[in-house]
């Protein structure tokens, strides 16, 4: 049977999250959103 207690106070975080977590929140990335007003001001502005 398994102690859930004892295998808590084993845990640790794997080091790959947490690396990626800082990449992800550190980099100023856009989204479809800002893509798309993106396009669309570079449309209005070539007419």
């Amino acid at each position: 049977m398994l102690d859930f207690d004892e295998e808590l106070k084993n845990f640790s975080k794997n080091l790959e999250v947490d690396q990626t977590e800082e990449a992800i929140y550190n980099n100023d990335l856009k989204d479809i959103t800002d893509i798309v007003k993106q396009m669309t001001e570079d449309l209005r502005g070539n007419r």
